[in-house]
């Protein structure tokens, strides 16, 4: 197994991220919030800003930087700071201050002076469900409304009404915020009229087309850089607002401008999760059988409606079997910060109430929970004819209840001393998808060869992934790899998110390896070459012609050439006609309950996932038990407060709850191989998302095993499991 490429270089501290970069001559930038959540600005002093210290200029509504609104293919329009006085959310930019140092610029923003005109701001989602609106078509992943009836049925209503038991509930996730270890943040630097930008992102190219419109420029004059980037999770996924501000105050004042978000500021001045309101109702025959599933949901969205949560309603689209199916997505617009994608968008809140009400019908079926799950086991998403490209649920089922003993849960849980113990157990899907990626690939005449894109690697082992398989389709040691990424001047590798990077870039590098080899092959049989007029092969890094062979650099030494190179490119294509794709998993968890002070406590988990190939198994693991423990952060922690004011009450790490060391136990994660090469031609469907999807819904089903009580919010407090 490949060793993380970049652990050596993480691990001593010597990587260098966006902020790390320093320039001669190079200034501080610090974001100004708002104070209120929705109205306008009126006035703005900053006089005393201006006189301060080492200060060089500050930036308004009133005395704005020139940036215009960059709408990109599929995410839409990125929002830029600045541009008008409108106050749509608590925490939301409105100054910019540049000055020598980061202390002075800090100091100077503290006495920029707001006047507000303030309007009623509406905060809470529950508040707003009655002015909620339908999804725009195209918003979400699952269309916003959908219903699948068997024949003879007239309506979903009907349905439930002739199922012999049906059970309704109402499910509510919190809103979360990414909480990258890094910042967002930026260094600007502009030289002869062309800008170079090191920020954080996770996808340089992307990055770099969304400052190229917002500043005007040609995309070849804007150079982005982010070889590491410190945690994304789709919070990086657009240009940060300190890219923008950084980038435009560094062409304004003519220096070099690094601007970071504090921490309390990446709460509010990004985006996060909404939060959910999702109501269930599930019929079934009393063996089980799903008759009918309707699955409603709402979720928050700014008040520019610029995003919507995908697909919370589409897991009921695409889980289950059943012959009659309505899902349905309605949005509120609230005074709050925007939402955007988030590990396992849609998938993680909607799968916390899908995978509750399964738990609810197996209690009032009185059936196992597994048994239930695989008596409704699909072949393909209802309504949909493409079956699944290979699914091998049952078998995550199976081998998760024998490694986690399920055969000794009792459907009562158990005691150990002062501690009540239950078990649950929850499916775990999450789409298997594929972007547009370009790869460049190079042989070099001492036998070491580059394989490089500017897809990012937030953390996920990127690459590695790109040194792993391009050894492996230009059979040489992955030694003699250099993979490059996080550069927007090589080919490009798209946005790395939704899990596809491996997907997506492996598919590219074994186009090019091939291309490449076959360019090699020619050059090495071409009049005046080694292997002239001969007919040769290509394997273990050589080239084989008439008994003899060469290595790839002996023969690129012997034609004269440096190197030999090509750019291998891979999208989704008619496969997308034939199959539906996606990666599937069980999750397992015990959790213990303090009989006295009602103490949650996770204290085993399992994690079993069908996935395809496996590229790297420690990354594999690495992403797989991370996302399982965001699932338990969700389940028991994790969750914004959000006053009626609008302001956020935990906008730190202090108060906004994540788990620790001791809240997590030993995480047991099994992978079952099956190459897909439906999908794609190496095989492997994404991993880094589908560990985070169930882990809530299991966590609250173990409580339920354990205690008898039924928690339908999360996360989960002391207080909700009081007697």
């Amino acid at each position: 197994m490949a060793a993380r490429v970049d652990a050596p270089l993480k691990v001593t501290g010597r990587a260098k991220y966006g902020v790390d970069n320093n320039v001669p001559g190079m200034v501080y930038g610090y974001v100004v919030v708002s104070t209120i959540a929705h109205g306008e600005v009126e006035s703005m002093d900053v006089t005393a800003a201006k006189s301060a210290p080492g200060v060089l200029a500050v930036y308004s509504p009133f005395d704005p930087l020139v940036l215009r609104t960059p709408t990109m293919p599929i995410i839409g329009q990125t929002w830029v700071p600045l541009q008008d006085k409108a106050i749509t959310y608590h925490g939301q930019p409105v100054a910019f201050v540049v000055a020598e140092t980061f202390e002075q610029a800090r100091d100077a923003a503290m006495l920029v002076e707001v006047t507000y005109r303030e309007l009623p701001a509406l905060t809470s989602l529950e508040d707003g469900l009655e002015t909620a609106v339908e999804a725009a078509p195209g918003h979400v992943s699952a269309p916003p409304t959908l219903t699948v009836l068997a024949a003879g049925v007239e309506s979903i209503e009907d349905a439930l009404a002739e199922s012999p038991v049906v059970v309704e509930s109402t499910y509510h996730t919190a809103p979360q915020n990414h909480t990258p270890m890094e910042p967002h943040s930026a260094v600007a630097v502009w030289e002869q009229g062309s800008l170079t930008v090191y920020s954080g992102n996770q996808g340089s190219d992307l990055q770099a087309a969304e400052l190229a419109m917002a500043l005007e420029l040609d995309p070849s004059r804007v150079h982005a850089v982010n070889p590491f980037v410190g945690g994304a999770f789709g919070g990086k996924g657009r240009t940060s607002v300190p890219a923008f501000l950084a980038a435009a105050a560094s062409r304004a004042l003519g220096r070099p401008v690094k601007a970071s978000l504090t921490r309390e500021q990446v709460f509010t001045a990004t985006a996060g999760r909404a939060a959910t309101v999702q109501r269930i109702a599930l019929g079934a025959e009393r063996d089980g059988s799903l008759v009918a599933l309707r699955h409603d949901s709402w979720c928050n969205t700014d008040t520019e409606r610029s995003f919507i949560e995908p697909t919370s309603h589409g897991t009921s689209r695409e889980w289950y079997a059943t012959r009659n199916l309505a899902i349905s997505q309605r949005i509120v617009p609230l005074n709050l910060p925007p939402t955007t994608f988030m590990r396992a968008p849609g998938e993680a809140p909607g799968s916390f109430a899908l995978e509750s009400a399964m738990d609810e019908l197996a209690v009032a079926l009185d059936m196992d929970p597994i048994e239930l799950r695989q008596r409704n086991n699909s072949l393909a998403p209802p309504g949909n004819e493409l079956q699944w490209s290979s699914k091998h649920l049952d078998e995550c089922l199976r081998i998760g209840a024998q490694r986690f003993g399920w055969a000794d849960r009792s459907p009562r849980g158990h005691t150990d001393g002062d501690w009540l113990v239950g078990m649950g157990v929850a499916v775990a899907m999450f789409p298997a998808l594929r972007f547009p990626a370009s790869v460049g690939i190079t042989l070099r005449a001492d036998d070491t060869a580059d394989v490089e894109t500017s897809g990012a690697d937030p953390g996920t082992g990127l690459l590695t992934v790109l040194s792993s398989i391009g050894a492996e389709s230009l059979d040489i040691p992955a030694d003699k790899i250099t993979p490059r990424l996080g550069d927007s001047a090589l080919p490009p590798g798209g946005m790395s998110g939704g899990s596809t990077a491996t997907a997506s870039t492996g598919t590219a590098i074994m186009a090019g390896a091939a291309q490449l080899i076959d360019e090699l092959l020619a050059v090495a049989s071409a009049p005046g070459a080694p292997f002239a007029g001969q007919e040769v092969s290509y394997a273990d890094g050589r080239v084989h012609g008439d008994g003899r062979s060469m290595t790839f650099g002996e023969v690129l030494r012997a034609v004269g050439r440096p190197s030999l190179s090509v750019v291998g490119s891979s999208a989704p294509g008619e496969e997308l006609t034939k199959h539906s794709f996606s990666s599937f998993g069980a999750q397992f968890v015990e959790v213990r309950v303090h009989r006295l002070t009602r103490e949650p406590r996770v204290s085993r988990m399992l994690g079993v996932f069908d996935g395809g190939r496996v590229i790297n198994h420690q990354a594999a693991y690495s992403q797989l038990a991370g996302g399982m423990i965001w699932g338990v952060s969700a389940a028991l922690h994790e969750g914004f407060e959000v006053e009626r004011s609008g302001r956020f009450a935990n906008a730190d790490l202090a108060g906004y709850l994540l788990p620790v060391n001791a809240d997590i136990p030993d995480i047991d994660v099994h992978l079952v191989e099956y190459p897909d090469t439906l999908h794609n031609a190496v095989g492997a469907r994404g991993l880094g998302e589908i560990g985070t999807v169930g882990v809530a819904a299991a966590i609250a089903n173990a409580i339920f095993n354990a205690t008898g009580i039924r928690v339908r919010h999360i996360p989960i407090r002391i207080e909700d499991l009081l007697d």
